[in-house]
């Protein structure tokens, strides 16, 4: 992504949020069917579509920046990423639980 951890931690805060109103609303778009077997092929390839984009919002620059020999910097947007990522997931839930 890119090298400021702030927007990375939201992209990929922004990619949840996408994801919960697709789960929550998209079922109110399709027609009233009992679940086939493509209800679980779809979570399942949403969840690897997840961690792959989550993969790449958190360790594909640093990854480039480390073996570029940045390796303190790698290390740093990295752990920036994850606090802010872990910072912004504690006001959700304590949001959630306050509701």
């Amino acid at each position: 992504m890119t090298k400021n951890p702030y927007i990375n931690a939201l992209v990929a805060g922004a990619y949840i949020v996408f994801v919960v109103l697709l789960v929550t609303y998209g079922p109110t778009f399709v027609r009233d069917e009992p679940d086939t077997i493509f209800a679980p092929m779809a979570m399942l390839s949403l969840l690897v579509l997840s961690v792959a984009f989550m993969g790449y919002t958190f360790i594909f620059q640093p990854t480039l920046m480390y073996i570029d020999g940045q390796k303190r910097e790698a290390i740093t947007l990295f752990t920036k990423t994850l606090l802010v990522f872990a910072v912004i997931t504690a006001v959700i839930v304590l949001v959630a639980f306050s509701v």
